[in-house]
């Protein structure tokens, strides 16, 4: 199968859980950072990773979709999402991480249902 032909609302799915589980391990690591010195630079770095495959992804996603109201709720998760990340990596607002939580899975869960229901019927709005 070629990464080509792979849905992106899959990668987005994909994208958004790693980036939750990403957030839930961190502060575990940096508790163990505290005794062990385990955690280095590369892992906050992930955060803009995230941001950007996602951002891909949902990028990907709304030029196949057939539901406006489902491309800009993807695009409004996606903007929450990063202000939220960069604000909590540069102390600018310091929001609850719960908070953090519920909008990446909103992400995913616009990207399942997305797939699910929003598909165009003809090959015309399409991306190969």
């Amino acid at each position: 199968m070629k990464i080509s032909s792979i849905h992106p609302d899959n990668y987005g799915v994909t994208f958004s859980l790693l980036c939750i589980l990403h957030c839930f391990v961190t502060p575990f690591l940096f508790i163990a950072q505290s005794h062990f010195l385990v955690v280095s630079g590369w892992w906050q770095s992930l955060n803009f990773l995230f941001l950007l495959l996602s951002f891909i992804a949902v990028y990907k996603t709304t030029q196949n979709s057939s539901s406006l109201l489902i491309k800009i709720s993807l695009f409004l998760a996606w903007g929450f999402l990063s202000f939220l990340i960069i604000s909590e990596e540069y102390a600018i607002v310091h929001l609850p991480e719960f908070i953090t939580y519920i909008t990446g899975f909103t992400l995913a869960g616009l990207h399942i249902y997305n797939k699910k229901y929003c598909q165009c019927n003809d090959g015309d709005c399409c991306v190969d």
